[in-house]
């Protein structure tokens, strides 16, 4: 069975607090998976020499112990592997979800190579995290996929979703506060200064629009959503032809489908390729005919999700 490759906020922050600790502590990651799982294969938590844990690899119920273990595997240098439910020496403790996990226990890990990693995720790049089961010795590749070769563990990972939220009122501002609030990054683009001062309150990252276009050295990428919120639909054909030559993956505006379809023509018109309109979504949101700010913004995030 093919595993999906990790998005990158399932391992980044542990990868980086070792990083930043010059590696004092464990790096922790799951390496099997019997049945269900709270957490995906390859995930990863670091325990520092402190004790402190970034990150968890189930509800809750193995994060303590793996933390004993990770002092013992620091005191003695080598890596090891724990297992927990089916199969485990650990009657004690249970996994509410049944089945089997395999955690891999790295002690001090390479600083140069957890560096190399957190380089390819700043630039936006997948990575392949090679793991020697026995050496615990690390190595960084462009590509790979999650899982055993032979005594080498892979962790393929990808660049996290981002999001460019072009718009202005209470859709934006909505929508731009639930992305901000659930850790995705991204930036709002809007010639409204009320909508970027509200959104900047929330943590969001900013951009005064100043006309109608998207900002040269704004990269879509694959991993990227484009998402418009507006009422003035004149602002949408010009963002949205650039939208379409991007990578995103993801490309809609908000709006009914009478809108909808004035925009494509309007886009027809200014030549865009049938091929690339294909792309476009709208109305947008999995649920129909929203018109709460909120009903929307959860409902276009879930379907940005599903796409993704």
């Amino acid at each position: 069975m093919s595993v999906p490759a990790l998005d990158a906020s399932t391992v980044i922050e542990p990868i980086r607090q070792l990083a930043e600790a010059g590696s004092a502590g464990v790096l922790c990651v799951i390496s099997g998976v019997d049945g269900p799982s709270y957490r995906p294969l390859g995930a990863m938590m670091a325990v520092l020499e402190t004790g402190a844990r970034v990150g968890t690899l189930s509800s809750g119920c193995v994060e303590a112990d793996i933390a004993l273990h990770a002092a013992e595997a620091l005191a003695t240098g080598q890596p090891k592997t724990l297992r927990y439910g089916a199969g485990s020496p650990f009657g004690d403790i249970v996994l509410p979800c049944g089945g089997g996990l395999d955690i891999l226990l790295l002690p001090r890990p390479d600083v140069a190579a957890l560096e190399a990693l957190l380089a390819q995720h700043s630039a936006r790049q997948p990575a392949c995290l090679e793991v020697h089961r026995h050496t615990g010795a690390l190595q960084v590749k462009a590509t790979g996929t999650t899982g055993w070769t032979a005594d080498i563990f892979s962790i393929a990972i990808e660049p996290e979703i981002q999001f460019f939220i072009f718009g202005k009122g209470p859709e934006t501002a909505t929508f731009a506060g639930l992305v901000q609030a659930a850790g995705y990054p991204n930036l709002v683009l809007s010639p409204d200064a009320e909508t970027l001062a509200s959104v900047s309150a929330a943590g969001c990252a900013t951009e005064q629009l100043t006309h109608a276009h998207m900002p040269e050295g704004l990269k879509a990428d694959s991993r990227s959503a484009v998402v418009l919120f507006f009422h003035d639909h004149d602002w949408e054909p010009p963002i949205l032809a650039s939208a379409l030559e991007s990578d995103a993956f993801y490309i809609g505006a908000q709006g009914s489908l009478r809108a909808a379809a004035l925009r494509r023509a309007e886009l027809v018109h200014m030549g865009v390729d049938a091929a690339l309109l294909s792309k476009l979504r709208g109305p947008i949101g999995l649920v129909p005919s929203a018109r709460d700010a909120r009903k929307l913004a959860v409902s276009v995030l879930a379907e940005v999700l599903s796409d993704s």
